[in-house]
């Protein structure tokens, strides 16, 4: 909480927006799906991404697009433990993005600084795995669940309610006698919610910020961008720094994106603008 973010091995400064580089670890990601499954060009993608400039890096083995299916504890492990491993030495953070308590506990095991739980660890025994941990924690936001949560998301008021989970879940977290300097928080854009649900949560970020916890945000290629855009995700760069620049000026701490360089320097000028110097 504060200024900094916990994060094993590691302790971020927030004074600037950090970006954190994906590397998706699956056949079926929506966006760069199969690209990176094999370890070796997982690995080397990764160690680019820290090159680019990444502040942070999350590993995901599993995907959570809309429609996706289940993948097993097991194959999930299969995936990620090689990768995790070889990266241990690559200077940053490595957050491995999944909902599973068996794979929290494995992964932590193995190296990893952080858990970033798309189910915002309400799965049975996912507070217990990670709380004895120095690991950081980023609980997300999401209406149903990744099969079906795109088939008919509502509301009565999106912001509220949105809030109201992160508090909950916050509320749990604090309650397991986990570190308030460890937590942020995700208010899961496109994860059960539609493209105008999405935009007013993007419009009025502010609002869902609880105390000085952290928001990391996830909108790159991402639907959303699409709706309005009319190109397929590899075509979204552009978009995705649109996104990004929207939500730094909104408050936004923690930047999830596939298209590492060309945020760092968006939110470099982003910065250079703000401070009014060149440097």
């Amino acid at each position: 909480m504060g200024n900094s973010l916990l994060c094993g091995r590691f302790e971020l400064r927030l004074e600037r927006p950090l970006v954190m580089g994906i590397v998706n670890l699956t056949p079926d990601s929506f966006s760069d799906g199969s690209l990176y499954l094999e370890a070796d060009a997982a690995i080397a993608h990764a160690r680019a991404l820290v090159t680019e400039g990444a502040d942070m890096l999350d590993l995901g083995a599993e995907s959570t697009r809309p429609g996706a299916q289940p993948v097993s504890a097991e194959n999930e492990l299969r995936r990620l433990l090689p990768v995790l491993e070889a990266l241990r030495d690559a200077g940053v953070p490595l957050s491995v993005d999944t909902f599973k308590p068996e794979v929290m506990r494995r992964v932590l095991d193995a190296g990893a600084d952080m858990i970033n739980d798309i189910y915002g660890f309400r799965q049975p025994g996912a507070l217990q795995a990670v709380a004895a941990s120095r690991c950081g924690l980023c609980a997300m936001h999401m209406q149903g669940e990744p099969r079906t949560m795109q088939q008919a998301p509502q509301y009565g008021d999106v912001v509220a309610e949105v809030r109201g989970f992160l508090q909950e879940r916050l509320d749990a977290l604090l309650a397991a006698g986990i570190e308030p300097k460890r937590i942020a928080l995700d208010p899961g854009f496109g994860f059960g919610k539609t493209a105008a649900q999405n935009y007013l949560l993007l419009n009025r970020l502010a609002e869902l910020r609880i105390g000085q916890y952290p928001l990391l945000l996830g909108l790159s290629r991402k639907s959303m961008l699409g709706h309005v855009i009319g190109r397929q995700p590899a075509e979204r760069v552009a978009a995705s720094i649109a996104a990004a620049l929207a939500a730094v000026a909104r408050g936004a701490e923690i930047l999830r994106v596939h298209d590492v360089a060309a945020t760092v320097d968006a939110v470099k000028i982003w910065k250079a603008v703000e401070l009014g110097v060149s440097s």
